[in-house]
């Protein structure tokens, strides 16, 4: 492993670039944990198979498997995706995985966040997590980027940035006690300052609801571009979600990014509710430390956990009654790409969605 550096993104002239921006490509992990995924994993891999598939359209896609499962992950994935031999504990790649940052002279790095499992042993979804907490550095070696390395327990997607100085967050997860009990909000917002470059945080409240991450914001609402986003949200005003997206809806319009600019507020619509069949869970293998998941449990659902690549945004496909309303909004928010939906039910059972397996790595700028 590198030898992490010793100052702050933020103090080196770094920040993260929005999704928006140009990628190098994109870093997933290949599913296998059978007390996650049902049916040996298998059903979970062919769906990870086609998003790889549909993202390497628009650009290069890498995939970390264990070496056990090496040569079967080869059989299904697209011969354009590259395989590599990266032990995990699971395949979250966007929360177990760096986060890029970029300068004005065209360089990338890495940010290493000290990962949890999302809580620990204080409502952490698995143990241990020893791997996992390992698979950032690997990633940044392979890719010869330098790395700093955070000082606090953090996850991919429980930020969002809108690459001009402006992060989205909210308080259940960056507040929450099980990931840095000691730290406030205003000594999170200073971490986060100098390890995203960024200088206005914008806080919501809760996430979508049942979300097992502790409500990321990925889930719940993101930055098509600076000045705009999408938020999920419920019409039913008796759904638990209804009030949630009505608290984050209010809070960002009122607030202003870093450049003092009202927020535009596009609205996709929550699928469901959704929830978990009993052959689904029947199928799961049950192991110490790890989530138990069961038949009728409320699932996390949103569209806003899309993928942004090059030319191109991967959407997940999860209910007929609403794929197509969100398919047309994303369409209008994003006319110079082309909008792929890909069935994504098989992701959301183990817990998140298309934005939560995937990382992008940005494209160092021409100089």
């Amino acid at each position: 492993m590198t030898r992490a550096l010793a100052s702050t993104p933020a103090a080196d002239g770094f920040r993260m670039p929005g999704e928006f921006e140009p990628h190098a490509g994109c870093w997933m992990l290949w599913p296998e944990r059978p007390d996650n995924w049902r049916a040996a994993a298998r059903p979970a891999q062919l769906a990870f198979a086609q998003v790889a598939r549909s993202i390497a359209r628009f650009e290069p896609v890498t995939v970390g498997v264990s070496a056990v499962n090496f040569s079967s992950a080869r059989a299904l994935l697209a011969e354009n995706v590259r395989l590599v031999a990266l032990a995990h504990d699971d395949c979250w790649m966007r929360d177990v995985g760096p986060t890029c940052v970029v300068n004005d002279r065209g360089s990338v790095r890495g940010v290493d966040w000290h990962f949890n499992a999302w809580g620990g042993l204080d409502g952490g979804l698995y143990f241990p997590w020893d791997q996992d907490e390992l698979v950032a550095r690997k990633v940044l070696q392979i890719e010869g980027l330098a790395h700093y390395r955070a000082p606090i327990i953090n996850e991919g997607g429980a930020i969002h940035v809108d690459g001009q100085g402006t992060a989205l967050v909210t308080e259940e997860c960056l507040l929450n006690p099980n990931r840095n009990p000691r730290l406030g909000r205003r000594a999170i917002e200073r971490r986060l300052r100098d390890y995203l470059g960024v200088s206005q945080v914008i806080w919501l409240g809760k996430g979508v609801f049942n979300d097992e991450t502790d409500g990321h914001i990925d889930n719940l609402a993101c930055f098509v571009r600076p000045g705009v986003v999408c938020l999920t949200w419920c019409d039913q005003r008796r759904d638990p979600q209804y009030a949630i997206s009505l608290d984050a809806w209010e809070r960002l319009r009122e607030a202003r990014d870093a450049r003092g600019r009202r927020l535009e507020v596009v609205r996709l619509p929550m699928p469901g509710p959704l929830r978990m069949r009993l052959r689904e869970a029947r199928g799961l293998a049950a192991r110490a430390g790890a989530k138990v998941r069961e038949a009728g449990e409320r699932l996390a659902a949103s569209y806003v956990n899309f993928y942004i690549a090059n030319r191109g945004v991967l959407m997940p496909l999860l209910d007929p009654r609403t794929d197509s309303l969100a398919a047309r909004r994303l369409k209008r928010l994003f006319p110079g790409r082309r909008v792929v939906g890909v069935p994504a039910r098989e992701i959301l059972l183990g817990g998140g969605n298309i934005h939560c397996i995937t990382q992008q790595i940005p494209a160092p700028r021409a100089l």
